[in-house]
């Protein structure tokens, strides 16, 4: 048990602080440049393997320096590489800009990502088919994403989806998510909600589509989570928040470590949320992910 392969995109990170988020047509001058291991897929998995999950990671990067960049970080947090494989494409690269709030604006130019395609998840099915909890995230191709959690889904592997980027995917995918993983904006995106709905209302909605679990991450005001046997929230922790960016990859890597060793959702949720507090504490994605450890002591000093 507590065996987590995340499917997704990798990603070079270009981290700008600047004072606030430029106008059409405007220069600013920024920080230096940071540069971090990202990509939601990779973040995901390195959150996985610090919450404590043997973890694997399967995508593809470019015969660049980002790509060694990111196998070397993802090592570091204890991810098992054997299914990153190398293209003839650039690394993927993510624009962010972060204000002084910690919020940030990202552009993402997708590169090695795009060439994870339906034949090589077919492929390489053996590798991550033996997980208890598949993640997948919309950062790479939709039909890659659709095809592998129907074959996981045949294989009896539960299918963790983070709908993110915000895009449509079908009923038969949506069928087989448990959970749905997605914040307040992809939500009403995923729904074309008009922004009247509550929080509760979409769940249900999310429900009535034949998900088998959601959750709905709100930043600040918590996470809300339903299934079968109703919905409820979980709290936010509050925090000094330095950089945003990664934490809601960090709370999907923590909740697929919990739910792979068999935590009832709730308390997936809850110590995925202290996972993402952790995390915003710090610059970076992966850089900012704190391991387990850290996790249970800053758990038992809150009480």
């Amino acid at each position: 048990m507590n065996r987590v392969a995340v499917l997704g995109s990798a990603n070079a990170d270009l981290v700008v602080e600047v004072p606030r988020r430029p106008a059409g047509g405007e220069t600013l001058l920024g920080s230096d440049l940071h540069v971090f291991a990202g990509g939601k897929g990779a973040n995901q998995a390195a959150a996985a393997a610090r919450s404590g999950a043997s973890t694997s990671f399967h995508a593809c990067v470019g015969r660049d320096e980002n790509g060694e960049v990111v196998r070397s970080r993802l090592v570091e947090a204890g991810v098992a590489v054997e299914g990153i494989v190398t293209v003839d494409r650039p690394t993927g690269t993510a624009l962010i800009l972060v204000t002084p709030d910690g919020e940030n604006s990202i552009v993402v130019s997708p590169g090695a990502n795009q060439a994870l395609d339906v034949g090589h998840a077919e492929a390489t099915a053996d590798q991550w088919s033996n997980a208890d909890v598949l993640v997948l995230n919309l950062e790479t191709p939709r039909e890659t994403v659709e095809r592998v959690a129907a074959m996981a889904a045949e294989r009896g592997v539960r299918v963790l989806l983070n709908a993110a980027p915000a895009e449509q995917v079908s009923s038969v995918t949506l069928a087989v998510c448990d959970p749905l993983v997605v914040n307040e904006h992809e939500a009403r995106a995923l729904l074309e909600d008009d922004g009247n709905s509550s929080f509760a209302r979409l769940a249900e909605r999310f429900l009535d589509l034949g998900v088998r679990s959601v959750v709905i991450t709100l930043g600040a005001a918590g996470a809300l989570y339903g299934d079968r046997n109703g919905i409820d929230t979980v709290p936010s922790f509050r925090v000094p928040v330095v950089d945003t960016t990664g934490a809601g990859d960090a709370f999907v890597g923590a909740t697929a470590c919990e739910l792979a060793a068999g935590t009832p959702l709730r308390d997936a949720v809850a110590f995925a949320s202290a996972v993402a507090a952790l995390s915003v504490q710090r610059m970076g994605a992966q850089s900012s992910y704190p391991d387990r450890r850290q996790v249970e002591a800053w758990l038992a000093e809150r009480g």
